[in-house]
């Protein structure tokens, strides 16, 4: 069971980060260069963590032992500390690397807008509005997973895995972990379901999110400097 949730979890922030590719080519304009640029850096960090993980698992086990009654899973790690953070780290990297990209967007797209008045900006401006927003609050949850994750993972952590404040620190970082993958993380499709809705709602007409948000020509390099 413990293995099905290691593995079940960075499942899952690969699909957010399928999720995450898909929101900002669309942000580009569809761009072929910014799509290549972000499935290069997507698939290079997912490999990397793809091994480092692989390895991290030959040195956990886990045993099933009976404790005042009841069953528990004992799991325990001889690997050097390093292997569990690292895929973190780089999974931290994707997402503030992802955030940049989205604040690159906005960014010239307020500058346009503030050259350029037209009645249609301002529902382009609210949807880009509502794509940061939920971009900014998954990315911030998810680096502040990282860091108690590092945290929990520090030496200065007392070396019993039973001692009040190692179950106390775990059961903190497993529920805000929990709120950041099930809640912010389905925020990213939601919230642009939620503001499409309320636009069909208030025109009776429902254009479809594509022709809405990203019809308008954003002029956002995509060279190699992204």
């Amino acid at each position: 069971m413990y293995f099905a949730l290691y593995w079940t979890t960075w499942v899952l922030i690969g699909i957010l980060g399928v999720i995450m590719i898909a929101r900002l080519h669309a942000m580009y304009q569809r761009s072929r260069k910014v799509l290549v640029l972000l499935l290069v850096v997507f698939m290079a960090i997912n490999v990397s963590n793809t091994v480092m993980l692989t390895i991290n698992m030959r040195y956990i086990s886990a045993e099933q032992v009976i404790l005042s009654g009841t069953y528990q899973c004992v799991v325990t790690g001889d690997g050097p500390g390093h292997l569990g953070a690292i895929p973190w780290i780089l999974a931290a990297v994707w997402e503030i690397f992802t955030l940049c990209l989205a604040v690159r967007v906005c960014i010239a797209l307020k500058h346009l807008h503030e050259l350029r008045q037209q009645s249609a900006g301002s529902i382009i401006g609210d949807c880009f509005t509502v794509l940061i927003t939920t971009h900014t609050s998954y990315c911030v949850s998810f680096v502040v997973v990282v860091c108690f994750l590092l945290g929990y993972l520090s030496p200065l952590m007392p070396k019993d895995p039973y001692s009040a404040e190692n179950l106390f620190y775990f059961g903190f970082l497993q529920t805000f972990l929990i709120v950041q993958s099930a809640v912010l993380g389905p925020r990213l499709i939601l919230g642009v379901r939620e503001y499409h809705a309320k636009l069909v709602m208030d025109s009776d007409a429902g254009p479809g999110m594509a022709s809405i948000a990203f019809q308008e020509r954003v002029h956002v390099s995509t060279s190699n400097s992204v």
